[in-house]
């Protein structure tokens, strides 16, 4: 079979029109390297896929051709048997009243044909919300500048930020990702792609709120030059943390007091068994300094046995050290989401879920079979991008989550959600299909991927609902026709950012045109500032570095008399940030979210897409100390501009 008629059967996408409307087909050599790395596809001969079942909804699923009736099925979870019957014609009605959950189906047809497939019993739409209008302050963690942190901004930081936004008026604090990154990698700080999406960047722990810690001297001396410069310190900023990380676990397992060695024990019996396999992971990962593939053949794989071999013998210190800086994270994050309960946020924290995982992290060692670690997601070229994306992000593939009954999905979402009162998943689009690029290759020579859509739509109002969790869905980009519709019938809400909202001549769209269920925010951390995109700060900066900004200076001064007169037929005077607000606080969108950056009035946005290190991409530090942003910020105009929404 050539290449092409086998990505066809695999429902692999070769040709397709990008964002930029030129017509692209993928060359043989990155299709023969794409399929080679995709695990294969054997459709079952009854059914030949997952079934999702929404309850109290009417649902019947066809039977194929080559079923020979009557077929009979069971539906079995932990415990057993729940439901089981015969199909005489060729569709399966399902009972109504199947428990919510991931269930096994089992199928057999009169000629012996067997079929055995997830079956995802689901809530008829994700978490709603139990809010009316409210507003965000959006906050890239890490550049939170304090006169107590470590050169990084941390969970004592986050507590102060959310005294800062009830005070402003907001319901939450939105954040970049705070996944887990390589502690030895501090150069390596693209919160977007982490080591793991299951557990917490340590960076964030604040060491002087941990009970056993008591600081020296010297840290106190080093901590004075790490506070300093525009620019977050990494490498010195990590090195003082670790350090004090240490001393506190030895000075924990010294003399803990017995309630705090039994509420470590309890996180840790909680989150088993994947932080039992992520405290081995990063045990072994230090000691062979290689990718997990070139470990030895025992540790390629994650194996019960051989981490409880290891957990026994010399490395238990070092697992159990692994586990324990986890379990600080985890509480203070929790203290800090405690905190907005106490004040009476709607939301609480609203936190971002990266696309993918690094293809050397823990993710895709624990997950071999559901994650394909040989093909980067990405995305196509498109008017903002004009090269395309390959963001070198290892991603979930279908098959290996079918068979894992879509369990590190579901995972990742728990994880996710577990201090969450609404999340983002980052380029939702890649829950219809994925956009893989094979290594080697330009973003351009992608191809586009199918995934089980609906079957992960109710995976996910399954963990919404469970976790009273809002999930938004970033679906900007090269959308596929119907698909902001599809994600709107299971609750998962849209992503509006102002700058994209135009119509064919530039006009920028009225409030009408807001969907009631979304985020509307004016920019993104991979957009301009509204400061920077007023005074063509983006565009200067992008031609510095040899980018084609994708924006013409006469295209920009039209943008901004458009939004002027956007503003002006709708009776507010000025063109501030504040007035941009104003607007945005009118939409019917239950959730606003507004930068601190643009608060501040800074013209360099937090990330460049397309850069390394021609821009200090994740490293900006905020000009203002958080102990002064409210004098820095007019909050008789900001709470004018959000009345409509502000808590007070």
């Amino acid at each position: 079979m050539d290449l092409f008629a086998q990505a066809k059967r695999q429902g692999i996408q070769t040709e397709f029109v990008d964002g930029q409307g030129h017509r692209r087909v993928t060359a043989a050599a990155a299709l023969k390297i794409i399929l080679d790395a995709l695990p294969p596809q054997t459709p079952g001969p009854l059914i030949g896929g997952p079934v999702v079942v929404r309850s109290g909804l009417p649902t019947r699923t066809e039977l194929s051709a080559a079923a020979k009736l009557p077929v009979r099925w069971k539906i079995e979870e932990d415990h057993g048997v729940i439901a089981e019957g015969e199909a005489s014609d060729r569709v399966i009605v399902w009972p109504l009243d199947l428990p919510l959950g991931v269930h096994r189906l089992q199928l057999a047809d009169a000629a012996s044909a067997t079929e055995d497939v997830p079956l995802l019993s689901a809530p008829p739409k994700a978490f709603g919300g139990d809010f009316d209008r409210c507003w965000l302050l959006a906050v890239q963690l890490y550049g939170v500048r304090s006169a107590r942190n470590w050169g990084i901004g941390d969970f004592t930081d986050l507590a102060g930020l959310i005294e800062l936004a009830h005070r402003l008026g907001a319901d939450g604090v939105g954040l970049n990702p705070l996944h887990a990154l390589f502690d030895d990698r501090p150069g390596d700080c693209s919160p977007y792609s982490p080591n793991s999406r299951l557990f917490l960047n340590a960076l964030y722990v604040d060491p002087e709120n941990i009970p056993e810690f008591r600081i020296d001297a010297g840290t106190k001396d080093a901590l004075a030059r790490v506070r300093e410069g525009d620019n977050i310190d990494y490498v010195a900023a990590a090195g003082l943390k670790w350090r004090a990380l240490r001393s506190a676990f030895a000075a924990f397992q010294a003399g803990a007091a017995q309630g705090r060695r039994q509420e470590f024990e309890k996180f840790c019996n909680q989150r088993a068994p994947l932080l039992s396999h992520f405290a081995c992971f990063e045990t072994l990962r230090h000691k062979f300094k290689k990718p997990w593939w070139e470990w030895p053949e025992e540790w390629r794989q994650p194996d019960e046995a051989k981490c409880a071999e290891l957990r026994s013998g010399e490395d238990a210190a070092e697992i159990a050290f692994v586990e324990f800086v986890q379990w600080i994270a985890d509480r203070q994050l929790a203290a800090a989401k405690d905190s907005a309960d106490r004040l009476g946020m709607k939301v609480g924290l609203y936190l971002d879920v990266a696309v993918g995982v690094q293809a050397d992290g823990f993710d895709a060692w624990n997950e071999q079979v559901a994650i394909s670690r040989h093909l980067g997601v990405g995305a196509p070229p498109d008017p903002l991008n004009t090269a395309g994306q390959s963001w070198g992000l290892a991603g979930f593939n279908a098959t290996g989550l079918e068979q894992k009954s879509f369990a590190p999905y579901r995972d990742m979402l728990r994880a996710s959600m577990r201090h969450a009162g609404a999340i983002r998943l980052d380029h939702v689009l890649g829950l219809k299909r994925l956009y893989l690029v094979p290594q080697g290759f330009s973003a351009a020579d992608g191809v586009y991927v199918p995934m089980p859509f609906e079957a992960l739509l109710a995976a996910t109002a399954q963990e919404s609902v469970v976790n009273r969790c809002v999930v938004i869905g970033e679906d900007l980009g090269t959308v596929p026709e119907g698909f902001r519709d599809q994600i709107a019938g299971w609750g998962i809400w849209s992503y509006l950012v102002m700058m994209f909202e135009r119509d064919d001549q530039g006009l920028f769209r009225g409030p009408d045109h807001y969907l009631a269920n979304a985020l509307v925010t004016f920019n993104t951390h991979d957009l301009s500032t509204y400061a920077g995109w007023r005074s063509f700060g983006d565009l200067k900066t992008k031609r510095a570095l040899g980018i084609d900004p994708g924006e013409s200076d006469d295209a920009r001064w039209h943008a901004l008399a458009m939004l002027d007169n956007l503003l002006r037929h709708h009776r507010i005077d000025k063109n501030d940030l504040y007035s941009v607000t104003n607007f945005l606080a009118r939409t019917p969108s239950r959730l606003l979210a507004i930068g601190l950056e643009d608060f501040l009035g800074l013209v360099d946005q937090p990330n460049i897409p397309g850069t390394v290190d021609e821009h200090p991409n994740w490293r900006r530090r905020l000009p203002v100390p958080l102990e002064q942003i409210a004098s820095a910020i007019d909050i008789a105009a900001l709470k004018a501009a959000t009345r409509e929404r502000s808590r007070a």
